[in-house]
């Protein structure tokens, strides 16, 4: 028996070394074959494979997204047209950066801003000026203590957002009016007819400015729309404000005792242009004082 098994195991040992070469016996072929690369080129196969962009940058990069980054693609006419990663800190950043623009904090560096976003921005400026028209008096409340101006000063800069908790708070009817009181500061600047009738023309005026945009630059808002914070906060509180208004047109018109108003409660369904309508064409808080005092006489007569 062990005759006949020692030249099994040198036939083995044979065959293991027929066609090895350079391999030494027992050593993985795995292993050899590595081996035998060079390490300069194991190491720049490693790093090319490491840098290798995913599928998704790719398409990001193809749809001209900028991955990380803010890039600003400007055309021929000088407009840009802000795109970013589905990331937040890049659209806190343009967030920002229109913020300035509009604040005017920044100067001139070859960005023209969105017409439409603009007239909007500037409608949104004058919606806290209708709303103390509306309020102030006769959307006080002589059922509750809480003044109605802190809200109204809140609301230059926080808009529908500041109104609602005055709104859920208010409690009807107002309170009386005085002959002294119409005549002092701030009733007397908001009874102006002057200052609805400049209100209305502004408000027009950026209406018709942002209605002769062109398709560009309302696709470019409807971008800006879906992918910016800010402006789609200020969209949705656009459309608060309209929403609200016709209520408050109804309350005021109710204080003031204009039974011919009728037909002009369809139009506070307008946003901005019908409440802006409104208080150019109501009577005067002065008027109903003195039919107040005509009614209050008649029977002592």
């Amino acid at each position: 028996m062990p005759l006949s098994s020692a030249p099994r195991a040198g036939a083995k040992e044979e065959r293991r070394g027929v066609g090895a070469g350079p391999k030494s016996a027992g050593t993985p072929p795995s292993r050899n074959r590595r081996a035998s690369v060079p390490r300069s080129r194991r190491k720049r196969a490693r790093t090319t494979w490491q840098r290798r962009p995913s599928p998704r940058s790719e398409v990001a990069a193809a749809g001209g997204l900028a991955t990380g980054r803010r890039r600003c693609c400007s055309s021929g006419s000088g407009r840009g047209l802000f795109t970013t990663s589905s990331s937040s800190r890049p659209t806190r950043r343009r967030d920002t950066y229109f913020l300035q623009k509009l604040l005017s904090l920044k100067g001139d560096d070859g960005f023209r801003m969105n017409g439409v976003l603009v007239s909007l921005w500037y409608i949104m400026g004058l919606w806290p000026l209708v709303y103390s028209m509306l309020l102030l008096p006769t959307g006080r409340s002589s059922q509750s203590k809480i003044p109605v101006w802190p809200f109204l000063v809140l609301s230059c800069f926080g808009g529908a957002y500041a109104l609602i908790p005055y709104f859920v708070l208010w409690k009807p009817p107002p309170p009386a009016i005085d002959e002294d009181e119409i005549g002092q500061w701030p009733l007397k600047f908001l009874e102006s007819k002057l200052t609805a009738g400049v209100m209305f023309a502004v408000g027009l005026g950026l209406i018709i400015y942002a209605g002769k945009a062109g398709g560009d630059d309302w696709r470019e808002f409807f971008q800006y729309f879906r992918e910016s914070k800010f402006i789609h906060a200020t969209c949705l509180d656009f459309c608060l404000l309209s929403t609200f208004s016709p209520f408050w047109v109804y309350n005021d018109m109710t204080a003031r005792r204009w039974k011919n108003g009728s037909w002009v409660l369809p139009l506070a369904l307008i946003p901005f242009l019908g409440p802006s309508l409104y208080l150019l064409l109501r009577p005067s808080l002065s008027s109903l004082l003195g039919a107040s005092a005509a009614s209050s006489d008649k029977p002592q007569k």
